[in-house]
């Protein structure tokens, strides 16, 4: 039996409905798995919309579905009720209890049946002649559109109600395609989940909409409740709303299931459903799944309209569109005859913006689809899986042949199929209709022609000429062909005849003619990366700033030292201080949303990346070229680039194998940035010019940041292979690699005294390693996933765990202490410039300061979830006031005092923010979800 405390703890987990039953006696306010017959039956969830649960229905929960069905359907012992679904999937005790309690012919067929359209049909409704079918829309879609409206949907058809649900339900449009002439089908869109077995709303499609005959583009709602069964809609805060757009939860006294170990439910527990709706004029029209809704090129898209819209092409039998390894859109179509590609792109074109045209579409036979009757997710990926090997092994004949399909790509993606005649050579991508979104296509199609990545092709495509676009993949591809004109009189033109900017509206990688150093020659620099690392290697420069030495040529510092900087190229720094209570709209390009009493934030400048910006920042201070600071920065467009700091000017980009989280790293000799990638590979790119210097192969993707020891100039990363490599770039080659006991997913931290490196894995170890040999000093098991990165301090090492804890260990592996927030933390740790002082984030929207004891000094609630990690550093104005930097996921940027956490200011950018910021003199730099990387004016309100 549960203690009081136990069932207190059962109660708490519930979102009760405020019904008028909550007035009845103590004993009858809560369900109890423990009592005999409270149990009808007990299922797993599928997963395939959310986790996978354990129900346990009581009979309360599903008596009132078979009740109502049968009102509803009119159900009598003359009908026939298909079994369409099998016994793992709850809407089959539906089909056999409405049946079997009203006296009906239940139809079981065999599987070998079921997987057979044309037979199941005859068998359906020749042989058996069903009445009643309730299906997926899968499973009906299954039969194709010609046997569902000569048979299923016919006029002389046996069926007389047809319930879809469990999936999103078609639009009126493909549903009144479908049906026969004459045919008087009752048509219902039943919705529900298993967690509130089985279903919870009804809709029956009015005949009058069926009938019609004019385009009818209305959403299907959802409809009215079930008996017994309560629906609300919530917006984000948890508040039911009566119009716009929410979460729907379902429940009712008695419409409660036990989910995994509960025990004992409060009646009327409302569940969330984790699909989004929209209400309008009081009814509820169906939006997708939360996990359904995808950030596709900065803007948000819910694949399952996409598949709605295809759906409705009259070429299109059927069709379903997945979210590929979350990077790739891909639409699988099951065409109704022989069609083409580019006529389905352009139909679609006309019908989608243009952030949600699919990347790629794949013709195949039939959609797999599972037990349950749904679509087949996993299979599809499979398939596509094989559809990109295949191409991969179709080669090239020769240049002629890529000159060809160069120029079919070209009309493809510009929609200029039905121009017979050739592209002209000098042809410009962006003056013939194309744009950044469309630039990002062609490059992944060429690539996918001719089965490799193609260094600086995207550059050529937003700045040059379909003939120099097609000599650039030809040097690559046919490296010993002649090109078609010579390369003088490309560049002549590429410099003279063309105004680059006014095209593309982007600066031109300008080509450096500076040598590479070798790496005894070290080039004197200041690298400065988040959570306030700053790494020199020439204290003669350090001093020259006024920053000090102390620890030899090679400090690591914090940024907070930094107080006497004189400015290397100072920007006018204006502004006044506004009432702290005034609140600023929030404009498309971002606004300080609250204008706080000591500082503001402007966009001094913002550079597109094409995607997601996740990676962040490394900003570069040379010594050679002191008015030049250099920002590299990766985003899921496979682009690195390299952008001045003070201008926002592009100076070189580079397009690598595949997505960019990781954020770079510096050599020690400051010739070369290393950074890690999608495609497993570890790249050394010429700090220069991005020219790739060498490539270093690992097994999986490297979302990992290298750290680079400046002692030796080795440099460690982490894979998702399990393994941390130390890479010696100069030989080229890895000096060792250990097995770390799981996915290294976040950035290796280096302690010079004790000289080791610290380690974490997603397996929760924590391990400390020989820089040098790559053997093991210590491991700490902490149990749960560590996605935050260790921080080193003189004295201890700390690191965030998805526990919630923040953990702190000697540098001998003992655990000294550990801090408790309420949601996980995968913001790496900041220390403040006396390490006296550690900041981080955590998932319960707070930013938190704890001393090295581990006591909470303050913490300041923010809007949203803080992933990246804080960002400390002075404040150069006349007080040399400590500030903190953070950012949290909704696009925030925040400004506090790093003494008290009392808020300075806060910005708000205008998408997701997983990317940490960085701050150099008085700009903060931070990519975006939005695809662009911001530098940001810090401005102090001085006084007249």
């Amino acid at each position: 039996m549960l203690n009081d405390r136990k069932q207190k703890y059962e109660e708490g987990k519930m979102t009760n409905s405020t019904n008028s039953e909550n007035n009845e006696e103590k004993s009858e306010e809560h369900m109890d798995v423990r009592l005999n017959h409270c149990l009808a039956y007990v299922l797993h969830t599928s997963g395939t919309t959310g986790i996978p649960k354990i129900v346990r229905v009581p009979h309360a929960c599903i008596l009132p579905n078979i009740q109502h069905f049968r009102l509803l359907f009119e159900i009598t012992q003359e009908d026939v009720l298909f079994m369409a679904s099998p016994l793992t999937f709850d809407p089959s005790v539906v089909e056999i209890f409405v049946a079997l309690s009203s006296g009906a012919c239940l139809l079981i067929v065999p599987a070998s049946v079921k997987v057979l359209p044309s037979k199941l049909a005859a068998v359906l409704f020749s042989r058996h002649r069903v009445t009643i079918l309730q299906a997926t829309p899968t499973l009906l879609r299954r039969f194709g559109s010609q046997l569902i409206k000569s048979t299923v949907l016919s006029a002389s058809t046996s069926l007389r109600v047809l319930a879809l649900g469990g999936e999103a339900f078609p639009s009126l449009a493909v549903l009144k395609s479908w049906r026969g002439v004459g045919n008087k089908t009752q048509i219902f869109n039943i919705y529900g989940i298993t967690e509130v077995s089985s279903w919870a709303t009804f809709y029956k499609i009015p005949e009058k909409f069926l009938n019609s005959t004019l385009k009818c583009e209305l959403p299907v709602p959802l409809g009215f409740p079930l008996l017994g069964t309560v629906v609300e809609v919530r917006d984000t805060n948890g508040f039911t709303i009566q119009e716009g757009n929410g979460q729907v939860f379902l429940g009712g006294k008695n419409r409660v299931c036990f989910l995994d170990d509960e025990m004992i439910v409060p009646l009327g527990t409302m569940r969330a459903t984790g699909d989004l709706v929209t209400v309008k004029d009081g009814e509820m029209f169906f939006l997708g799944r939360k996990d359904s809704q995808i950030k596709r090129y900065g803007k948000r898209l819910n694949i399952e309209f996409v598949q709605q819209v295809a759906e409705g092409l009259q070429q299109v039998e059927s069709c379903a569109v997945t979210w590929y390894n979350q990077e790739k859109l891909i639409l699988f179509m099951v065409s109704k005859n022989d069609v083409v590609k580019e006529y389905i792109f352009k139909e679609l074109q006309e019908h989608l913006p243009s952030h949600a045209i699919p990347d790629e579409l794949v013709l195949i036979d039939s959609l797999p689809f599972t037990s349950h009757g749904k679509i087949d997710v996993s299979e599809l990926n499979k398939i596509y899986l094989n559809y990109i090997n295949l191409k991969s092994e179709c080669k090239l004949n020769g240049k002629e042949e890529l000159w060809e399909k160069l120029q079919h790509l070209w009309k493809s993606i510009l929609s200029l199929s039905e121009h017979p005649l050739k592209v002209p050579d000098e042809s410009l991508f962006l003056n013939s209709g194309g744009d950044s979104l469309k630039s990002i296509r062609l490059l992944n199609e060429i690539e996918k022609l001719v089965g490799t990545s193609i260094p600086g092709l995207l550059e050529i495509i937003l700045s040059s000429s379909i003939l120099e676009i097609y000599n650039h993949v030809l040097q690559t591809v046919f490296p010993d062909e002649d090109l078609l004109f010579s390369k003088n009189y490309a560049m002549k033109r590429k410099f003279s005849d063309i105004n680059q900017e006014e095209i593309s509206g982007k600066s031109l990688p300008q080509k450096s003619v500076q040598t590479l150093s070798c790496d005894n020659e070290l080039a004197a620099f200041i690298a400065v990366s988040r959570g306030s690392q700053i790494l020199s290697l020439n204290s003669e420069f350090l001093t020259k700033l006024g920053l000090g030495s102390s620890a030899g040529s090679s400090d690591l510092i914090s940024q907070t030292n930094i107080q006497n900087v004189t400015s290397l190229s100072p920007p006018a720094l204006t502004g006044k201080s506004k009432d702290p209570s005034c609140v600023a709209e929030v404009s498309h390009e971002g606004t300080s949303v609250i204008e706080a009493k000591k500082m503001e934030l402007h966009v001094r400048w913002r550079t597109d990346t094409g995607k997601c910006v996740d990676a962040s920042p490394l900003v570069v201070i040379s010594a050679a070229a002191k008015s030049s600071v250099t920002v590299y920065i990766g985003s899921h467009s496979h682009r690195m680039m390299a952008v001045d700091l003070y201008s926002g000017k592009v100076k070189w980009e580079q397009i690598l194998g595949g997505r960019i989280e990781s954020s770079a790293c510096v050599s020690k000799c400051g010739n070369f940035i290393v950074v890690g990638c999608y495609n497993g590979l570890v790249y050394v790119l010429k700090s220069n010019s991005g020219e790739e210097y060498w490539m270093f192969t690992t097994k999986d993707a490297v979302k990992s940041s290298a750290t680079m020891d400046p002692t030796t100039g080795l440099l460690y990363i982490g894979s998702h292979d399990q393994h941390a490599y130390a890479l010696d770039i100069y030989k080229k080659k890895c000096v060792w690699k250990l097995k770390c006991g799981g996915t290294v997913f976040s950035s290796p931290c280096l302690s010079l005294i004790p000289h080791h490196l610290y380690v974490a894995t997603l397996g929760g170890l924590l391990l400390a390693i020989h820089p040098a040999t790559g053997n093991t000093v210590w491991k700490h098991s902490c149990g749960k996933p560590l996605f935050s990165s260790p921080r080193c301090c003189l004295q201890y090492i700390c690191i965030g765990c998805v526990d919630g804890n923040l953990l702190c260990f000697t540098h001998f592996g003992e655990q000294v202490w550990q801090f408790s927030t309420s949601e996980p933390i995968f913001s790496s740790p900041c220390t403040s410039a006396s390490e006296q002082e550690i900041f981080f984030g955590s998932h319960d929207c707070f930013i938190y300061c704890c001393n090295m004891k581990g006591h909470l000094q303050w913490k300041f609630e923010t809007t949203s979830q803080v992933y990246a990690t804080p960002f400390a550093f002075c404040y150069q104005d006349c007080s040399n006031e400590m500030l903190l930097a953070a950012a949290s996921t909704d696009g925030k940027l925040w400004i506090l005092e790093s003494k008290s956490g009392r808020l300075q200011s806060v910005y708000e950018l205008p998408g997701q923010v997983f990317s940490s910021p960085v701050v150099w003199e008085s700009m903060l730099l931070i990519g975006c979800r939005n695809n662009y990387v911001y530098c940001l004016d810090l401005l102090g309100g001085h006084q007249i």
